[in-house]
């Protein structure tokens, strides 16, 4: 199903009205729950009880060196400035940070560099069957598309779950099966994945959007690898920012 089946008349020029129905998201019962920062092998990601993420995970052979390393060499910058002031990034750097994301990685991967296995829709069912096979046990899907290179997901992990974990299972899983399935051997997932915490009813949304138009943005005709309602009670509380910082190493 494409994202305007989804969203039906809330979706305008790429972008979703206001006027939703959905309650503001929420971060905790008092809107103060801990935000952990965790470097992973590129990136630091924010964690925090009960919120929503905007995650990419991609093939291994997806993205040029040259561009990943154009992209890390920013990012070091970024973060390199925060360290040594002895802080955690502000609101602003992180949304610099997602910024360059964008810039630098997201549109190389619309290009489709690599082997694109997901084209093959044996590989693209697998992978589709696993990110589904724990909804609503584990996380809730509020929406996923499957790329040709990558997968985007918007995900709610459930008590007692984490967002690592879950990552962790789909990739492993979906890497042996689709290796499988392929006869071959290696590497099938980039290590690192990026992900974004939500931050407030505008922030999921276009995020949502995001995701369902992706095929078309990539110039995907007749895709049908995208799935999720788009529509969950989500609150991140009165103003959508933690109060209390912790880093948590890899």
């Amino acid at each position: 199903m494409g994202w305007p089946e989804v969203f039906g008349n809330n979706v305008m020029a790429g972008k979703l009205e206001s006027g939703t129905g959905v309650t503001p998201v929420n971060h905790g019962r008092d809107g103060h729950a801990t935000l952990k920062i965790r470097r992973g092998a590129y990136l630091p990601h924010w964690t925090m009880e009960g919120s929503i993420y905007a995650v990419t995970f991609r093939l291994a052979d997806s993205m040029p060196q040259g561009v990943l390393e154009s992209w890390l060499f920013e990012r070091e910058d970024l973060l390199r400035s925060a360290e040594q002031m002895g802080r955690p990034l502000s609101t602003s750097e992180e949304e610099k940070l997602h910024e360059l994301h964008s810039e630098r990685v997201e549109e190389c991967l619309d290009v489709g560099h690599g082997a694109c296995w997901m084209k093959d829709d044996r590989i693209a069912k697998t992978v589709a069957d696993a990110l589904d096979h724990f909804d609503s046990e584990r996380y809730q899907l509020l929406a996923w598309c499957l790329m040709p290179n990558h997968v985007r997901v918007v995900v709610k992990p459930q008590t007692g779950y984490t967002l690592k974990n879950i990552l962790h299972s789909w990739k492993s899983f979906t890497a042996h099966a689709a290796n499988r399935i392929l006869g071959r051997n290696g590497q099938f997932w980039q290590e690192e994945y990026y992900d974004h915490l939500i931050r407030n009813e505008d922030d999921f949304y276009q995020a949502v959007a995001y995701v369902f138009g992706n095929p078309e943005i990539a110039g995907l005709q007749g895709w049908r690898w995208t799935g999720g309602t788009g529509v969950t009670p989500v609150n991140h509380g009165r103003d959508g920012h933690a109060t209390a910082f912790s880093v948590i190493t890899s």
